[in-house]
């Protein structure tokens, strides 16, 4: 029975539920006209890249906040420590989120950084051929441009190294965990009366003289 003032299941097969099943039969040919509304795309926006620029943000929770992913875009902030403006960041396919904020000064100047690394490497165009303004790259700049498919500059992934399987020393085995955290903890403990027994002395003796 539902409980919590919730509707009792009952089932309503009225409609002809048959002729509203949605079917998947043509997966692969979905999966062809993607990828090929993805080259023509690709092929009308050339030069540039397939993609936008996204900043490495944090993932959320304790579980996952040693990890780093892309994110949706630059925040504002972040704009201005690379010395962009939203509306010119958004034509040399940067990623703007205006509702983003920093939280940190370390992700500030990571993406910071990031945006500055993405606009020393990018080739401008000039919006008028042959009437380069300042900014705009030069003309053996532009005959080098090629376009960039893919995840614009990928978060680099830090390898983990692994200790090989080795024998057990014979140090290790006669060491005790157990022995050694509860002598830790007593340690700690008795840090403050022994601090203050010491003191005690040192003034004690300190008036005699």
């Amino acid at each position: 029975m539902a409980r919590g003032g919730k509707v009792i299941p009952n089932n309503h097969f009225r409609k002809h539920w048959q002729r509203r099943v949605k079917t998947w039969f043509d997966q692969t040919q979905r999966h062809k006209r993607r990828a090929n509304h993805r080259a023509i795309k690709a092929r009308l926006i050339a030069p540039r890249p397939t993609s936008l620029l996204r900043p490495t943000i944090t993932c959320p929770t304790q579980k996952y906040n040693t990890k780093r992913r892309l994110g949706r875009g630059f925040s504002l902030e972040e704009l201005k420590g690379a010395g962009l403006s939203a509306d010119f960041a958004r034509t040399i396919g940067i990623s703007v989120d205006t509702r983003r904020t920093n939280k940190s000064v370390e992700s500030l100047q990571r993406n910071v950084a990031r945006l500055k690394n993405y606009r020393a490497n990018l080739i401008l165009f000039p919006k008028r051929a042959g009437k380069p303004v300042k900014g705009d790259s030069t003309e053996e700049e532009l005959k080098l441009a090629q376009q960039l498919k893919g995840v614009v500059m990928p978060i680099k992934r830090s390898v983990i190294s692994t200790e090989q399987p080795r024998v057990v020393t014979q140090e290790e085995k006669d060491f005790r965990a157990y022995n050694a955290l509860r002598f830790a903890r007593h340690q700690k403990r008795v840090a403050g009366p022994r601090a203050k027994k010491a003191k005690d002395e040192a003034d004690a003796l300190e008036a005699k003289k």
